[in-house]
């Protein structure tokens, strides 16, 4: 057997947002936001996704959306670029749907708690060396939780798992190793099967089962996603790169005080400014992937922003669907 990586956006929202998904995201979701313990009953998966082709790819995240028994929405995003401003995002997505739960002249009684389960494939929190981490409103000297918890963020860094498949234990580490390593096993071991709703999702993500359009769409994806890591990659390097060259060049001036200052102050305009055009081409990258063509007109005004005005737009680019919204969103900014 040969399984399809979960976190490509044809297999994740194949396995966990499709119609039939229900029993399977019900099982990831108790085991990853309730530590393995039956909470949740029943669900709704908003907008199930219907595995489709597509003549364009646009997006480098995406997410399965659900509400439920109690009223909860959960947002299940699989993040695999660590793209600018993607911590911003989450926090936009998780209060834009806690806010539009009302409908007009309902109360805030009314309102009923969001959690954003975010996986990514990359290191978010260096402070931690824990996998998986939940983040909610507490005071800031006593600790204390706010008087409700509505709002929460479940995060799962999947590099800093390592357990192996021997040493898995509880519902969460069975779940993390199939997003993590699903590509690489040979058949569905006994430790995962033990979970039916795992063996389900590894049927589901068994090659054998796909069609040859499947497979070549799963292709373009994956080339999809590796082109953008390469990217963001060079981004970063270059940007080491010339911090290097502009390390040397301030060693010079240290013979002489004022020039030294003088080097520092033009060496910190000089970084942000190299910082921002950086930026600045992987976000208009982005929304050209994402919108297609991008007018020059738009192009210009992108060009015109801040440092702090591209990471704005790096979050309000989510809810981006066509160019009209990115020329209405950079007039608000002028």
């Amino acid at each position: 057997m040969r399984f399809i990586s979960p976190k490509t956006d044809f297999a994740f929202k194949k396995i966990f947002g499709s119609s039939e998904s229900k029993e399977v995201l019900i099982s990831f979701l108790d085991a990853l936001i309730y530590g393995g313990k039956s909470r949740i009953n029943n669900l709704e998966i908003i907008d199930p996704y219907n595995a489709g082709y597509t003549t364009e790819l646009k997006d480098t995240y995406l997410d399965v959306k659900a509400i439920l028994n109690d009223g909860s929405t959960v947002i299940i995003e699989m993040q695999v670029l660590n793209v600018p401003a993607f911590d911003k995002r989450v926090i936009y997505n998780l209060a834009k749907t806690y806010s539009t739960q009302l409908k007009y002249g309902e109360g805030y009684s009314k309102l009923k708690p969001v959690i954003a389960l975010t996986i990514t494939d990359f290191t978010m929190f260096e402070q931690t060396d824990r996998y998986l981490t939940r983040f909610v409103f507490k005071e800031d000297q006593d600790n204390f939780i706010y008087r409700n918890q509505h709002l929460s963020m479940v995060f799962v860094e999947l590099p800093k798992f390592s357990r192996s498949l021997e040493d898995l234990e509880t519902a969460s580490e069975k779940w993390i190793y199939f997003m993590k390593e699903a590509p690489n096993l040979e058949a569905i071991p006994n430790t995962l099967s033990e979970i039916p709703e795992i063996a389900q999702a590894l049927t589901i993500a068994n090659q054998a089962n796909m069609s040859s359009k499947d497979l070549e769409e799963l292709h373009k994806r994956e080339v999809f996603m590796e082109d953008r890591k390469g990217e963001i990659r060079q981004a970063l390097e270059e940007g080491k790169q010339e911090g290097r060259e502009q390390g040397r060049e301030e060693g010079k001036q240290e013979g002489r005080e004022q020039g030294r200052e003088e080097g520092k102050q033009e060496g910190r305009e000089q970084g942000r400014e190299e910082g921002r055009l950086l930026m600045q081409g992987l976000i208009s990258r982005q929304l050209e992937g994402k919108l297609g063509a991008i007018p020059s007109e738009i192009l210009e005004g992108i060009q015109q922003l801040s440092l702090e005005q591209l990471e704005a737009l790096g979050v309000a680019m989510a809810d981006f669907t066509t160019s009209v919204d990115l020329s209405n969103w950079l007039r608000d900014k002028q």
